[in-house]
């Protein structure tokens, strides 16, 4: 039997969590470090730590008496916030792993803005208006040594202001942009600022005037159900990679397809009370469609979508295609299938 995985933390189910963890438990056993595994993790655990990772020296502890016991092949997790816990098992486990320099200034969005800025790399300051104006995109980037593999690129519809949440993510494995030389040099220039060396990075631009500039960069997988549109739009498994690179290994980065996908998701257009959400039963008919699932209940307080938190989304649907026209008319097929109605303090509005 292969040697398990530790991951610290899911990323969460509303951030498309179940996906990856399926991916990884498929190739190896995952022994997950939290102290209250959600229901819908457990099929995928081989084992689960009651240790909480933002506890960084408690849970090094707890995985390392595990280890004792029970060789471990890699550390994974794919939540910033644990970035300098799962750092410092893999260093204390002799594993690979980020830097724990890199992995605590990629988890502070200040401090990896001034890393990047010391290496001249272009940047977006909040505040200034090249944080907000221009395409925004994402380069699903693995890097194997000195090499960096752009393996796909996410498009961005950002909701309304002041939030800004994300409204729909896109790949197309044909995208026109992935042969942008001024992208993939800024892409490059912010792998080798934070010295990363084997590591699946998403790494979020904003396409302004003056070219490409860094707003984040993230050396884990990404949420929001990117890996699997980068599967279904090019085959790559961004997953397993991971699992690969975590373990020592070198991923299989070889496209298998040639398609696009995207994911849609619903905000609340008023603030209140959640007292009904329904979805149509005749959107399981539409062949395109590759999920579509409520993720609120009735009676929840929500948050309208200029000021909403990712917890607020109401639901959320994934399509194929053949080109990202093609997703963008099926994604507005499938949101008639949705019905929402939010109860305000001073009425009712039906979404």
């Amino acid at each position: 039997m292969a040697q398990p995985v530790v991951l610290l933390g899911t990323g969460g189910l509303d951030a498309g969590g179940d996906f990856p963890l399926a991916r990884v438990a498929a190739v190896r056993p995952v022994v997950l470090a939290d102290p209250d595994p959600p229901r819908w993790s457990r099929p995928y655990l081989a084992a689960s730590l009651a240790a909480d990772p933002a506890r960084e020296t408690q849970t090094a502890e707890a995985v390392l008496r595990y280890a004792a016991g029970a060789p471990v092949a890699g550390v994974l997790t794919w939540t910033a916030e644990y970035l300098a816990t799962a750092a410092r098992i893999a260093a204390d486990l002799r594993l690979p792993g980020l830097p724990y320099e890199t992995a605590a200034a990629c988890a502070d969005p200040a401090a990896l803005r001034a890393l990047l800025r010391r290496h001249t790399v272009p940047t977006a300051e909040p505040g200034n208006p090249e944080s907000t104006e221009g395409p925004l995109v994402s380069a699903e980037a693995v890097v194997l040594d000195d090499e960096v593999r752009i393996v796909a690129l996410t498009r961005t519809t950002p909701g309304p202001p002041p939030a800004r949440r994300p409204l729909r993510h896109s790949v197309h494995a044909h995208d026109g942009l992935l042969h942008n030389r001024f992208l993939r040099q800024c892409v490059e220039r912010a792998v080798r600022a934070l010295g990363l060396g084997h590591a699946v990075a998403h790494l979020t631009l904003r396409l302004t005037a003056r070219g490409p500039r860094v707003l984040g960069v993230a050396p884990h997988l990404p949420g929001d159900l990117i890996p699997l549109l980068v599967e279904r739009a090019t085959g790559v498994d961004l997953a397993q990679a991971a699992a690969a690179l975590a373990t020592g290994g070198v991923p299989d980065l070889t496209p298998t397809r040639q398609r696009a996908a995207a994911v849609q998701f619903a905000y609340p257009a008023a603030s209140g009370r959640l007292t009904e959400l329904h979805l149509d039963p005749a959107a399981g008919h539409e062949p395109a469609a590759e999920r579509m699932l409520l993720t609120r209940r009735p009676g929840d307080p929500v948050t309208a979508a200029p000021h909403a938190q990712i917890t607020d989304r109401l639901a959320h649907w994934v399509v194929t295609g053949e080109d990202a026209e093609e997703c963008t008319a099926t994604l507005r097929r499938m949101a008639r299938h949705l019905t929402a109605t939010v109860t305000p303090p001073t009425g009712t509005y039906a979404a």
